[in-house]
């Protein structure tokens, strides 16, 4: 596979304009404010027999995300751990969901807690309504909802994201000054979104090769992926809707939230990648606002990163940043 954008180089200097739309604080303001005046109360079932798993406990969680409809996770921590232990808050790729506990025991292994946060719509267990969220296009949810900022898809799994956050204060053993919001590709892109509307509350951020980031460039010159659900609905309409629906993305691209953004943050980039074009990760990483700012770069790496050796450096990073768990 070639390399897919520009090289690395010049990868490194590349700061694009970023312009937020004026009402962007105010507009996240208003719809966070609107989740939590909704109440609602997090609710939690033991379930580690189900699992027939004997080192970790598993909780089937559900608190109150957009709306106040109920979001599910899975809580995951090592059995008999003294707490309150740090907490790596999860987000998923595009197309995913929660999946099962047994699909996420790396960080229980390594002695977090970890929030695993379903995506509304893509996973089995949060549905998500598009009743009075304006019009689909196309396929996926890149497009459900983008004739405006209101109706958007990802306001309502974004606002989820953050609540989960909030959730962390309700849930028991679990230290609200060590909470790590981490994903890859969209879970990244969330990640991201999440630290920079909450950064009090996030202690540090992995992003890896995130998704929803400069979205124009990542539509003109992605090869694969969720990008293309976009240059399929602009390709059947008019300059209007072009100009409207990346005025609509502005309010949830990765880059202005990094702006945002201050805690400590771990980004990976993989330099052919097709799907999240390279570029778009650097435009996220150089406008971070966090001093402390790390790129792992995979020179020869597609869309996944650095696999399975990718956790080795996340959690000596954290260790590095007084994160870790002792041993």
């Amino acid at each position: 596979m070639p390399l897919t954008d520009s090289p690395h180089d010049e990868l490194t200097d590349y700061r694009p304009d970023s312009n937020p739309p004026q009402d962007f604080d105010a507009f996240w303001e208003r719809s966070l404010a609107a989740a939590r005046g909704c109440g609602g109360a997090v609710k939690v079932e033991r379930v580690t027999d189900l699992h027939l798993l004997r080192t970790v406990e598993v909780d089937d969680v559900r608190f109150p995300g957009w709306n106040g409809e109920p979001v599910a996770a899975w809580l995951l921590r090592p059995r008999d751990a003294e707490g309150p232990l740090p907490v790596v808050v999860t987000y998923i790729g595009y197309s995913g969901g929660r999946g099962l506990p047994t699909d996420n025991l790396l960080w229980s292994a390594a002695g977090y807690a970890q929030l695993v946060v379903d995506s509304r719509g893509q996973g089995h267990d949060t549905p998500d309504s598009t009743e009075g969220h304006g019009t689909q296009w196309a396929e996926g949810f890149m497009t459900r909802g983008v004739d405006s900022p209101e109706h958007y898809y990802y306001r309502r799994l974004m606002t989820d994201c953050v609540r989960a956050v909030d959730a962390v204060a309700d849930l028991p053993g679990l230290d609200t000054r060590r909470v790590i919001v981490a994903g890859g590709s969209q879970g990244g892109g969330l990640a991201l979104a999440v630290a920079g509307l909450a950064p009090d509350s996030v202690a540090a951020v992995l992003s890896d090769v995130p998704f929803l980031c400069q979205f124009r460039r990542a539509a003109e010159i992605s090869g694969e992926g969720p990008y293309q659900e976009l240059a399929k609905y602009l390709r059947w309409h008019s300059r209007q809707h072009v100009d409207r629906t990346f005025a609509t993305l502005s309010y949830f691209d990765g880059v202005h939230f990094a702006q945002r953004a201050t805690a400590p943050a771990l980004f990976s980039v993989g330099l052919m990648d097709p799907i999240c074009p390279p570029s778009t990760v650097y435009a996220a990483f150089n406008h971070y606002a966090g001093e402390d700012r790390t790129m792992t770069v995979w020179p020869f790496a597609d869309h996944g990163g650095g696999y399975g050796s990718n956790p080795a450096v996340q959690l000596a990073w954290l260790r590095e940043r007084g994160l870790g768990v002792p041993a």
